[in-house]
């Protein structure tokens, strides 16, 4: 069965696709994620859709063709189920990884729930001073905060450098799923692309993004045939896991932006870049020079792709966030509460999407996002956000009406994938565009040279 999505029209609508394209992209199969109150599914074929639609459309312009020269394309909502959960699928030399530390989750609080992040070493360590913990343990996290309020774990842990959010019971302030700029400059105008086997073959991506949502926009656009080299601080060493799972069509280096020489290493990268996709918060980035702004002053033709957990504005944009954080204050997580006990083993324990799928959906829109930019010729920038998403999933992505939609079975083993890698053998998940398969697993993070490969 094959149908077309409402879902899909907003948000190629939002990434400022013409309408009458929006029709092309149709889905068949029965697909995942519909447990729950909240259009999950919708959102996930939506998300995928749209950039399939957007790969099609650079297809069709490298071509030599208009841009709503779109052949119809079709997405299977098996592959976007077992891709929104890829994490869960991969086996790394037969071994799971692990997803969520200790001291990751929900805890009850003197008057409500928190949920902290501490997958990282140093945010970890952060949480432990932030909260004065005899141990890093989950039995003194949880009485730690028995005995404070939400809100006060979430300030204490911040005020460290670590990760908290109170959980929320109604939706946070709207946001934007995606905003464009032109950067209106002399010589706007990037580099002529001609016909090639694949959309984004020889473009070169500069990704400077970490985790899932900006990795798995990268990792597609490396699907699509982009050169995209990762670079990473020395100072900041990524989890061997969630490389493995993203790190795919691209390569891994390492450069410390405060040293001169490598700095010199990082501008020439820069230099050859087409475009820039970077997921850290708001004014990171700018203390090096490197803000979107910056970046389109410098070079008019670039496309630079800026992600960030809470949106641009507002008292909460300069703070980090993960998806599992920004469910936990838009709503999501109290949505999804069991009221019997739940994640936490508590009643009245809050609960989770079925897929980190903001982290998901957002790095295909910001995917398709470039793509769109490209086939307009450049010179443009994006801004993206969890909390954009998470704003269109609980307020605007229309549910699926069908008869038994949200519970129809689906069998990830049609899209499981054995590849090698640096890591060894890899059981992944494979991509659920209508564009081919990567042929090799990752290299290891931070082993391969900073450089562009020849074009």
């Amino acid at each position: 069965m094959t149908i077309f999505d409402g879902g899909t029209r907003q948000a190629w609508g939002a990434l400022g696709g013409a309408d009458e394209l929006a029709g092309r992209v149709a889905y068949r199969g029965a697909g995942g994620l519909g447990e729950g109150p909240l259009p999950v599914r919708e959102l996930a074929r939506a998300t995928v859709g749209a950039c399939a639609l957007a790969a099609a459309e650079l297809a069709a312009v490298r071509a030599g063709g208009a841009a709503d020269e779109v052949e119809p394309l079709v997405v299977d909502e098996g592959a976007v189920a077992t891709a929104f959960v890829s994490e869960r699928h991969l086996r790394v030399a037969g071994r799971e990884p692990v997803n969520f530390a200790p001291l990751s989750g929900f805890w009850r609080a003197a008057d409500g729930w928190v949920r902290t992040h501490a997958n990282y070493p140093h945010h970890r360590d952060a949480l432990v001073r932030a909260l004065g913990l005899p141990s890093a343990t989950p039995e003194a996290l949880r009485a730690a905060v028995a005995g404070r309020g939400a809100v006060e774990v979430q300030e204490l842990a911040y005020g460290e450098g670590g990760l908290a959010v109170a959980v929320a019971h109604g939706c946070g302030d709207p946001q934007p799923l995606v905003e464009v700029r032109e950067s209106g400059g002399a010589g706007r105008a990037g580099r002529e692309l001609g016909p090639a086997a694949l959309p984004a073959a020889g473009v070169r991506v500069l990704d400077l993004t970490r985790v899932i949502a900006g990795p798995v926009a990268t990792r597609t656009l490396g699907l699509l045939g982009a050169d995209v080299l990762r670079i990473d601080s020395p100072r900041l060493p990524e989890s061997d896991d969630a490389y493995a799972d993203t790190g795919f069509g691209k390569r891994s280096a390492l450069l410390d932006l405060a040293d001169a020489g490598e700095r010199a290493v990082f501008e020439g990268l820069l230099a050859g870049a087409d475009v820039v996709v970077t997921g850290y918060r708001p004014g990171a980035l700018e203390r090096y020079g490197l803000g979107a702004d910056e970046l389109l002053e410098r070079r008019p033709g670039l496309v630079v792709a800026q992600l960030c957990a809470w949106g641009w504005q507002g008292p909460w944009a300069g703070r980090r966030g993960f998806d599992s954080l920004v469910q936990a204050g838009y709503g999501v997580a109290a949505a999804y509460g069991d009221g019997a006990g739940g994640a936490a083993g508590a009643p009245g324990a809050p609960g989770v999407l079925p897929a980190q799928a903001l982290d998901h959906g957002t790095g295909y829109l910001v995917a398709a996002g470039v793509l769109r930019a490209l086939a307009a010729g450049g010179g443009r920038s994006l801004r993206f956000s969890l909390a954009g998403t998470a704003s269109w999933l609980v307020r605007e992505v229309p549910a699926d009406g069908r008869a038994g939609a949200s519970g129809e079975p689906y069998a990830a083993e049609p899209w499981l994938r054995e590849v090698d890698s640096g890591y060894g053998a890899l059981r992944c998940a494979g991509s659920p565009l209508p564009f081919g398969q990567w042929g090799r697993g990752p290299s290891r993070w931070g082993t391969d040279r900073a450089q562009w490969l020849p074009r």
